[in-house]
């Protein structure tokens, strides 16, 4: 008889050996080093002494009170009075504080900044300052906008009708696409907000089709030109100016500065600043944006009014007092009249805001001047009317804002150059 090959000889032993041996080395499964982790016989055990043992309490509460869920009544309790909510409302007020707090310090920590921090130049200051301005200003409507939104959903849920914050057909962008609040609440939405160029918010804006390059190229030139005319003609008029011997009140009729010598100057960089940065600059964002309301002036130079200067020359901030601080408070019962000078009076306070804190001296030249617009339109409006009251807007423009400049340039070459060297 053969003997068997080697590798059948050893397959054969390892079978007879696998029958001898039944242990190894191993762990109780329910040891914490064993590795084991799947209790869900466990967990299905769990569950099954649960439902037995509470099945008899059920039964008992059943036959006994009968069915109590009434899914209709949780609902109306949420519907019927919403603002007796108290948690509700205790986080509404939370957020109306929070949102107090971060205007207020929007407002007050650029500026104390400024104040305290020499190396900020004046021209940083009113740049950083008017930056943060007109970020409170837009966040104020975003906050407006979305309490009356709101305020709009609150009345559809007790009508139980369609959603009034939503707009209608008509209100569709060229996209054909709308937001519903609350479908507006999201950080695309806010940043885009944020860079528009408007100050006024709305949950659909206009939107235009596409981005026309040849148009932003012509706005991007403006720009740069308009930039460069604006320090040009600033470091060359400066020249004229001998403010040793000069006091503030003879800057109108001193023999050496004569109107036409300076406020013709300063008129003029005021009407390039106005083409710069209303058209120019506002038209290059709008275009970038695909943003469509490009009515940021009006026919402002046709005014045969001081009121209807005020009302075309700076659309977007007229549109928001007018939205945000006018017509509240005539709704709250305030007259006209006064309702208007509480207008000029916050239009006074930002812009001695704007002037007094980058120079770093409080003279309230720009203040003044804003609320002396009350009686001269007033006045321009009871007794001048056609050419004549177009003329006496001009003459207001050409010798009241360039004196108040002048002013602030006297004092403050008087406070910065002549004590140091004195």
């Amino acid at each position: 008889r053969t003997p068997p090959r080697p590798r059948r000889l050893s397959a054969v032993c390892g079978r007879r050996t696998g029958r001898l041996r039944c242990h190894k080395t191993r762990e109780s499964l329910l040891s914490s080093t064993s590795g084991y982790n799947n209790y869900r016989g466990i967990l299905n055990w769990c569950v099954v002494m649960l439902v037995l043992s509470n099945a008899r309490l059920f039964l008992e509460n059943l036959l006994r009170y009968g069915v109590l869920v009434d899914p209709i009544q949780v609902i109306a309790l949420f519907l019927n009075d919403p603002y007796r909510w108290p948690a509700a409302c205790l986080v509404i007020v939370a957020g109306f504080l929070v949102h107090c707090i971060n205007m207020a310090i929007m407002l007050t920590l650029p500026a104390a900044v400024v104040l305290s921090v020499p190396s900020v130049t004046p021209v940083g200051g009113a740049f950083v300052l008017g930056t943060y301005t007109i970020l409170s200003l837009k966040l104020y409507s975003y906050k407006d906008v979305n309490m009356w939104c709101r305020e709009l959903s609150m009345i559809k849920a007790k009508k139980l009708s369609r959603s009034l914050s939503c707009p209608s057909a008509q209100h569709f962008n060229e996209a054909g696409r709308k937001v519903c609040y609350p479908g507006n609440l999201t950080i695309r939405d806010m940043f885009y907000f944020v860079f528009a160029p408007t100050l006024c918010y709305e949950l659909n804006f206009p939107r235009s089709p596409n981005v026309r390059m040849s148009f932003l190229l012509r706005r991007l030139l403006e720009m740069l030109f308009f930039i460069q005319m604006l320090v040009g003609l600033t470091q060359q008029v400066k020249s004229l100016i001998d403010l040793n011997s000069m006091q503030p009140y003879l800057l109108l009729l001193c023999p050496s500065v004569c109107p036409t010598l300076l406020q013709v100057p300063n008129h003029l960089l005021w009407l390039m600043f106005f083409y710069g940065f209303f058209h120019s600059s506002m038209n290059f964002t709008a275009e970038l944006l695909c943003f469509g309301d490009r009515q940021f002036y009006n026919d402002w130079w046709n005014s045969e009014t001081v009121t209807h200067f005020w009302q075309n020359w700076n659309i977007p901030v007229h549109k928001w007092c007018i939205r945000h601080f006018y017509k509240p408070l005539l709704r709250k019962g305030f007259s006209k009249i006064v309702s208007q000078s509480a207008v000029f009076f916050l239009s006074a306070f930002f812009h001695e805001y704007l002037v007094s804190v980058p120079l770093r001296m409080f003279r309230l030249w720009a203040f003044m001047g804003m609320m002396a617009q009350l009686p001269l339109a007033w006045f321009v409006g009871r007794f001048l009317h056609g050419n004549y009251g177009n003329a006496a807007v001009w003459i207001s423009l050409i010798i009241g804002q360039p004196f108040a400049v002048l002013m602030y340039v006297h004092d403050y070459y008087v406070l910065h150059h002549i004590q140091e060297a004195d």
